[in-house]
């Protein structure tokens, strides 16, 4: 089974969508033949490539319910283990961290993406790291196991740029408007950071519809609505 998830490394809730969905795979039978790799996303993609203040910016889009938003993604998060810090985080434009994950997945394969995901959330959620800044970048990607020249050459260059607007393109041709979604054999999709036990179902449901090859080919159309990041 194949599991594409779009997301954004600027949106809380695909960090809690993460955690929960990892949750219900540790659960499920058949984790072994299932191959989750991560698909690009921007909420923002004027964001600026100079970082600002997160708080800041969330002010002057939401205004005052801006603090309370935050505070319930940080209450929600706590019981994932995620220590969102948006005091210090930093409102910046993605475009490159999704370059490297592009990399990782095309040379490391799906599970170091996904290592490498991780480590680009809470270093933007909970470290108040730039991701935006090619030298902090390049310091995550070797911590997580890549090679800093072939990622410092990468980031310098446009390697890998068509492809991640190609695969932003797709997201958007499938309707894609919230973040994040879960696709589930390029036929079903799941939205939101919806709980494992939700995730547990869809997964043994999508094996049970595979198994007998029961399941109509469909454009992916968003099951569920709650929390997610959306435009």
């Amino acid at each position: 089974m194949k599991v594409e998830i779009y997301s954004d490394i600027a949106c809380p809730w695909c960090f809690i969508g993460k955690r929960r969905f990892e949750e219900a795979l540790d659960l499920f039978p058949g984790r072994d033949g299932v191959e989750v790799v991560f698909r690009p996303y921007q909420l923002v993609p004027d964001a600026p490539e100079q970082a600002t203040p997160h708080r800041a910016w969330l002010a002057e889009r939401y205004g005052p319910q801006s603090v309370a938003m935050d505070a319930r993604v940080a209450e929600l998060g706590r019981a994932e283990g995620i220590d969102y810090d948006f005091d210090t985080a930093l409102h910046v434009n993605t475009f490159l961290a999704h370059r490297l994950l592009h990399l990782a997945e095309a040379e490391y394969g799906a599970r170091k993406q996904a290592e490498l995901k991780e480590a680009l959330l809470k270093a933007h959620f909970s470290d108040g790291v730039d991701v935006g800044d090619r030298e902090r970048l390049t310091a995550i990607a070797v911590a997580a196991g890549l090679d800093g020249d072939r990622v410092a050459a990468y980031l310098a260059g446009d390697e890998g740029t068509a492809e991640v607007r190609a695969q932003l393109a797709e997201a958007r041709e499938l309707g894609i408007t919230a973040v994040p979604t879960f696709v589930f054999e390029g036929r079903w999709a799941v939205q939101g950071g919806q709980e494992a036990a939700t995730f547990l179902r869809v997964l043994e449901q999508v094996a049970e519809q595979t198994a007998v090859e029961a399941a109509p080919a469909a454009t992916p159309a968003a099951a569920c609505t709650d929390d997610s990041c959306a435009i």
